[in-house]
């Protein structure tokens, strides 16, 4: 591909130099850049691409693409844009030709949900003979292939040329989290997207989009930008009309002339359930979808899930899929790391491990797990360093509020310090006036405690996340729950600046081992 080819995007103001040169790769990254390569010198919170430009020119790039002039030698090719990163994402999909048109792609949008709808939709997918891939938080996947994810949704060059390693190995569908940075940072300009599907919207990286409007105006973007700049001929969407957010974007969305279909617990919305019960073993029961009827039966556990299962129906709908196929996909999916997932135990108490990590997420999971205790609730969790404070006595106050007991600890502090973050989270406790227990030698107060809390709420403060597992676990009797939260799929932990290996199932499991031994 010459130059010249990928100008005809469009979005150029200005351009010197060699513009008949072949074009080998793309990159953003000067370190890897090739002979033959284009440089994006995308402008970042803490490193500025432009300041690379020439050390990329040195390393052999055939152009630099850079929003602002910068000082380059007098033979350079360059040229300037008003977007670098919306470039990039244009130019990336013309490189590796448009390996979205070739596919199903059904773009997730929301603050929870995300992985489970991509988890579901891919088991729909599957039973319907529609080859699957998928791109989000835990991994991206096809073909039995498994690779790293490092963001949730990649840089629009590695996104389109995962999409073009999907094409070559006849993925015909994928379903792709797309999130509210990957929205706002152009990640997914030139996707062609079939769907969008959006689950719920409640307070969560405030710390990069300020307040709450901005981050529904990113997350709209998904539906009101980039489905609409589809040139995918029937496109739908597929939104939580039971949300707030939700019915917002109803409203916005059915004034753009494609397919629209809500769905919602309540009768009202195109997807609702007809009749349904749940418990440890997961949901079953009928779902309407507009006039039709279909039967469901999952390993997926609580109502939230049962929101979840009502959105990727209405896409397997939208698509025109089988009820059959539908049926299939939501039975064969056994579970969603992290998600409500299941730690086996010998011990007659029931163990969780969840990713809500959000005020929402907390207060709807606690929520849906308090039917299923036989005795007590207990919830573990912390909240991440050098991220948005303002959460941490909102989830303080709803655990204190909503559990029997709480054990406070880690979760990846980076580099605040563990203790700050979670006096903060005390904070929210103490307005509930539950009671707090200080734990200086748990070997000889363990058994005080399991008499105590049998009249009275208490919470405690255990910084090492290993240790507060195990306190947790020890704490509880038969029929109790115990609810270990916010880092649900992850596999490591943040300490400083340092990351280590660190699983809250692994963990869980032998706890359980060392306990039940």
């Amino acid at each position: 591909m010459r130059l010249k080819e990928l100008l005809e995007a469009g979005e150029v103001d200005e351009a010197g130099g060699d513009m008949d040169q072949a074009v080998t790769g793309l990159s953003y990254d000067s370190r890897r850049v090739k002979k033959g390569h284009i440089f994006f010198a995308v402008p970042g919170e803490r490193l500025d691409g432009h300041e690379f430009a020439a050390q990329a020119l040195e390393q052999g790039a055939a152009a630099v693409v850079m929003e602002r002039r910068v000082s380059l030698p007098q033979s350079a090719t360059w040229i300037r844009v008003r977007n670098v990163r919306r470039t990039m994402g244009m130019w990336s999909a013309l490189f590796f030709a448009s390996p979205s048109r070739r596919m199903v792609l059904v773009g997730i949008t929301g603050t929870n949900g995300k992985t489970t709808v991509s988890y579901l939709l891919e088991s729909i997918f599957s039973a319907a003979g529609m080859a699957p891939g998928v791109i989000g938080t835990i991994n991206y996947r096809y073909q039995g292939r498994i690779l790293a994810a490092p963001h949730t949704t990649p840089e629009s060059v590695d996104l389109q040329a995962l999409l073009a390693e999907m094409v070559e190995a006849d993925v015909q569908s994928v379903a792709m989290e797309v999130s509210s940075h990957a929205l706002e940072m152009e990640r997914v300009r030139g996707i062609e997207f079939d769907a969008a599907l959006f689950t719920n919207l409640t307070r969560d990286h405030l710390d990069f989009h300020m307040d709450m409007e901005r981050y529904f105006s990113a997350k709209s973007r998904l539906f009101t930008d980039y489905l609409g700049a589809s040139a995918k001929q029937n496109k739908f969407a597929v939104i939580h009309g039971g949300d707030p957010r939700g019915r917002e974007l109803l409203d916005k969305v059915r004034e753009l002339g494609f397919e629209v279909m809500s769905y919602g617990r309540g009768r009202e919305w195109d997807v609702h359930p007809l009749e349904f019960e749940g418990d440890l073993d997961g949901l079953r029961g009928k779902i309407r979808v507009k006039d039709q009827v279909v039967d469901f039966s999952s390993r997926l556990i609580g109502p939230p899930n049962l929101e979840n299962i009502l959105g990727a129906v209405g896409v397997g709908f939208a698509l025109g899929l089988s009820k059959s196929a539908i049926s299939e996909g939501i039975a064969r999916l056994e579970s969603v790391p992290g998600r409500l997932e299941k730690i086996q135990s010998k011990l007659g108490i029931s163990v969780l491990v969840d990713y809500a990590h959000t005020p929402d997420a907390l207060e709807r999971v606690i929520g849906a797990m308090r039917p299923f205790a036989r005795g007590q609730l207990i919830v573990l969790f912390g909240c991440g360093g050098d991220r948005d404070r303002g959460k941490r006595s909102l989830m303080g106050e709803i655990a204190g509020r909503l559990s029997d007991l709480v054990v406070l600890t880690s979760d990846n502090p980076r580099t605040e310090e563990p203790l700050a973050i979670l006096e903060e989270i005390e904070d929210g406790v103490r307005k509930t006036h539950m009671r707090k227990f200080q734990i200086s030698n748990l070997r000889s107060q363990i058994s005080d405690l399991q008499s105590e809390i049998l009249n009275l709420k208490f919470y405690l403060v255990e910084r090492d996340r290993r240790t507060a597992i195990r306190l947790a676990l020890r704490l509880a009797r038969s029929g109790d729950l115990v609810l270990i939260a916010g880092k649900g799929h992850e596999d490591y932990q943040i300490l400083g600046a340092k990351r280590i290996h660190f699983d809250d199932r692994e963990v869980a499991r032998e706890e359980l081992e060392r306990l039940s031994s």
